[in-house]
């Protein structure tokens, strides 16, 4: 399996989690919820949902009432599917959202996996945060000491664009430390609230309610969009 289909596989089972969802709506939320995908059409995405289909982790559905797929039919017109993730669905996106190896961090996966961050694990969120990093802290030493060997050779105008693919790598990493740091503190203020007589139920859920999930506070100004392909 390639690595876009790997992760057009993990979008699906993802937003398939969230409800059932009919062909054209899933590509829509494909499309809007997840940038990445703006350029993915019918043709990939149908493959993939009859291989989700056959792995068993989705079933197919009827997506109208039953006189509605018979006059569909009479019309000549394909009635809608509604897919709906199993159990065996859900157990391979839990495998999938604990996954924290290179590819997640990689311009491509590292959007859609921080869109799916409400459902991640706080330990795995600062894995792929750190990882994430950490690629462009390389990429941007690169393109640093690339800009200092052609400098001179440079006009003014690809100069600039040099320095400003730098500003977005620049501006994606004081996200990610801000957001590294947010993580931490929540993780610390979890530990250190720790009592000796444990919470009960109605603690606990407020405890969880209360998670926020390590984003930061927001302080005005934009945060960068990590599937903005500036940043590549």
């Amino acid at each position: 399996m390639s690595r876009r289909s790997g992760i057009l596989e993990f979008a699906v089972l993802g937003l398939l989690r969230e409800s059932p969802m009919h062909g054209y709506e899933l590509r829509k939320r494909l499309n809007t919820s997840l940038g990445v995908f703006r350029a993915f059409s019918y043709g990939s995405l149908y493959p993939c949902l009859k291989t989700l289909v056959a792995n068993g982790w989705l079933i197919e559905e009827p997506g109208s009432a039953p006189e509605e797929a018979l006059a569909a039919t009479l019309a000549g017109r394909r009635a809608k599917i509604v897919y709906r993730l199993t159990a065996e669905g859900k157990e391979r996106f839990e495998e999938l959202l604990s996954h924290t190896g290179p590819d997640t961090w990689e311009d491509e996966h590292f959007g859609v996996r921080f869109a799916f961050f409400g459902q991640t694990s706080r330990d795995v969120r600062m894995r792929v945060l750190e990882g994430r990093r950490s690629r462009l802290e390389e990429r941007l030493e690169k393109m640093r000491a690339s800009l200092a060997r052609t400098r001179e050779r440079l006009d003014d105008y690809t100069l600039e664009l040099q320095r400003h693919g730098m500003e977005s790598v620049e501006r994606e990493v004081r996200w990610l430390n801000e957001l590294i740091e947010s993580e931490r503190a929540g993780r610390d203020q979890r530990n250190g609230a720790a009592e000796p007589e444990s919470p009960g139920p109605q603690a606990r859920r407020q405890d969880r309610s209360g998670d926020t999930g390590g984003l930061p506070r927001h302080r005005g100004g934009s945060r960068p969009d990590p599937s903005d392909d500036t940043a590549k």
